[in-house]
């Protein structure tokens, strides 16, 4: 299991964190589909599960920001 982390953030600091964590998912979900059309099984599972645990993540961190 991961350790548990505390981390303060300015609302300026979750948005540029809201913005990178957005253009990531974008990058893996683009990779996905690219390896889905080059029928690279493997590759499409790394990159599907990176876009959701990214996804997640970049949940967590909008609804603090809200």
């Amino acid at each position: 299991m991961a350790a548990k982390l505390k981390l303060e953030l300015t609302s300026d600091e979750a948005e540029i964190l809201v913005d990178a964590l957005e253009a990531d998912l974008e990058g893996y979900l683009e990779s996905a589909k690219e390896a889905r059309g080059n029928n690279r099984r493997a590759e499409v599972q790394t990159f599907t599960e990176a876009a959701e645990r990214i996804q997640a993540l970049l949940t967590r961190v909008q609804a603090l920001v809200e």
